[in-house]
């Protein structure tokens, strides 16, 4: 794509790119269905702990997501020095990616219980009482996993920078084991609701996090955290990192935070559509799950690459990823269209809301042929040579214009409720798929971390 440079020695054969995408879809695909099956499990106690906890999880994301993005920034770094086969330095970055996490994780967890009601006053305005109760609960207890979850994405972003996504499979499938069981346990067997559901995932990603945590110990892996243990930020590193960290940090919180102001206008629309947009928010995560596991290779993939100063090997594996990306999610899209009136009969919703919900999984899954994998999966790639800040300003741009502000008009000039939102969050995937698909098919993308490196 946009190249004729030709590729001499690849770095990952088939097999080698096998074992990191397949893991990577297990991976997804048990958070998904554990996701899938605590809204489930919460159904039961009725719509609005339903309603209660999707719209806690959406502000954990918000937050999830900025430690994920600084995640990633020191994936990034520590890719680059695998590529250059300098491991000291990888385990170096690795480390103080790692401590910023916890240090700025610790203080968010402060800050968001001690703020929890007026944080849920703020952003989801006058709900439903029931509702509101739901929410402060699971608030306050996911809160204070915040902290090992961050630990747990630094690392698990780490194992992928080292070609390793089966440890972090094996990790995953363990904490949803935990955190299934604990719901079973602590929602049915103790009847204690939301609180059973939160207390069930804080301590999942504790124990995750304590379990990866010790096996980045390990000196035999190319990155790993042995004698490089300190408390001191060693800022010239960290520098390094946030420069990848912060615009995606950046992109993400927004996105997120312009997800919450959406989410403050579906909650509008009445307990139903609060109901049916959780269910739909689970349910369409299956549609993009192929897209969201090979975009962690690709990113993985082409910072080795970029570290290795193989521009051309960056570019055919974005090219033969994206294709893959392409026909996995175009297979999963069918059977969301044929399969969903079976999928929504697992939930416990009224009529009105099982209609709701159809419209927009079907709606979703045609948009996800057409426009999702340009706009998530290639700036994955630039991502990885730290074209960061072009790929955060047509983000940020694309969503305000096109997300946030058509949906108001959807909402309230055209009066189209639910589905109108969605509408609008694919008129922002189509935007921002143009936009990096021209800004791919240049050059600047593959001189950005160079042109930083220099100037450090």
């Amino acid at each position: 794509m946009g190249t004729k440079e030709k590729v001499q020695g690849t770095l990952y054969s088939n097999e080698d790119l096998k074992k990191l995408i397949l893991p990577l879809i297990m991976e997804q695909l048990l958070g998904i269905l554990v996701g899938m099956l605590d809204t489930v499990m919460i159904s039961g106690v009725g719509e609005a702990a339903v309603s209660g906890v999707s719209l806690v999880d959406n502000i954990n994301i918000l937050v999830i997501n900025i430690f994920a993005a600084l995640a990633t920034g020191g994936a990034v770094v520590a890719g680059h020095a695998i590529g250059r086969k300098d491991p000291e330095q990888a385990g170096k970055a690795a480390w103080q990616m790692v401590l910023f996490l916890l240090y700025t994780s610790f203080f968010t967890t402060v800050i968001l219980i001690g703020a929890h009601a007026g944080i849920l006053r703020a952003v989801f305005g006058q709900v439903e009482a029931d509702v509101m109760e739901s929410a402060t609960i699971y608030l306050i207890i996911t809160g204070l996993s915040i902290c090992p979850l961050a630990l747990y994405n630094g690392c698990a972003a780490l194992f992928r920078a080292m070609g390793d996504s089966r440890t972090t499979m094996y990790i995953s499938l363990l904490m949803n084991l935990i955190n299934l069981i604990g719901n079973s346990i602590l929602i049915f067997g103790c009847k204690m609701g939301v609180a059973g559901a939160a207390i069930a995932t804080l301590i999942a990603r504790t124990t995750a996090a304590v379990l990866i945590f010790y096996l980045m110990m390990d000196e035999r892996r190319t990155i790993h955290f042995k004698n490089r243990l300190t408390f001191r930020m060693d800022f010239s590193l960290v520098k390094r990192i946030l420069f990848i960290g912060i615009p995606n940090g950046l992109e993400n919180s927004l996105f997120q935070l312009g997800k919450i102001l959406l989410l403050s206008l579906v909650s509008t629309f009445g307990t139903s559509a609060i109901a049916a947009n959780a269910v739909c928010g689970t349910i369409t995560n299956f549609n993009i799950l192929p897209g969201m596991a090979i975009g962690m290779a690709i990113l993985s993939v082409n910072s080795v690459c970029i570290g290795a100063g193989e521009i051309g090997q960056a570019r055919y594996y974005t090219k033969k990823m994206m294709g893959l990306t392409w026909l996995c999610m175009s297979a999963v899209s069918v059977i969301m269209m044929v399969g969903s009136p079976l999928f929504l009969k697992i939930y416990h919703l009224t009529p009105e809301t099982t209609e709701l919900a159809l419209q927009v999984i079907r709606f979703h899954a045609v948009m996800c042929m057409i426009s999702w994998v340009p706009s998530f999966s290639i700036p994955n790639a630039l991502r990885a040579a730290g074209d960061v800040v072009w790929t955060m300003i047509i983000a940020i741009v694309s969503m305000w214009t096109f997300r946030i502000i058509t949906a108001y008009v959807f909402s309230y000039v055209f009066h189209m409720g639910l589905i109108g939102i969605w509408i609008a969050m694919t008129i922002d995937w189509t935007f921002r798929g143009i936009c990096y698909t021209v800004r791919y098919h240049g050059h600047r993308w593959e001189r950005a971390m160079l042109k930083r490196e220099r100037a450090a």
